[in-house]
């Protein structure tokens, strides 16, 4: 039992070494987060989740509600943290969510976002 809360005590200040950008629940993050959701809801992209397809919209919604969650619990402390945690995979069933834009490849999510914030932060919006 020591070995295992020692190891989730290391995971846990491993991810927040690693992801220092904004304290959970700054604006900064806040702000982050809905630029990407946005993005997400306007990108006429589809999106695949536990394989089914979901247009824009309605993945914004499910991540909307995946972010509200967690960040509610104070674990989001950045936009990598949100796409880490809510934006890349399924909590249910572990598969990677998918995009899909146009007659594109089809992208692991958590690559197509992670893009997209790098974007936004070098003043791309």
């Amino acid at each position: 039992m020591k070995r295992f809360l020692w190891t989730m005590a290391t995971a846990a200040a491993m991810f927040s070494a690693n992801h220092a950008v904004a304290e959970p629940g700054t604006p900064a993050t806040k702000r982050e987060v809905t630029q990407l959701l946005d993005f997400v809801a306007q990108s006429d992209c589809q999106f695949n989740r536990n394989g089914t397809w979901y247009d824009a919209k309605k993945a914004r919604v499910h991540l909307q509600e995946k972010y509200d969650y967690l960040d509610h619990r104070g674990k989001i402390p950045n936009a990598e943290a949100f796409i880490e945690l809510a934006a890349t995979q399924s909590s249910m069933s572990g598969k990677a969510y998918q995009v899909r834009c146009g007659n594109g490849p089809v992208l692991p999510s958590a690559s197509w976002l992670s893009n997209e914030l790098k974007r936004l932060r070098a003043g791309g919006r």
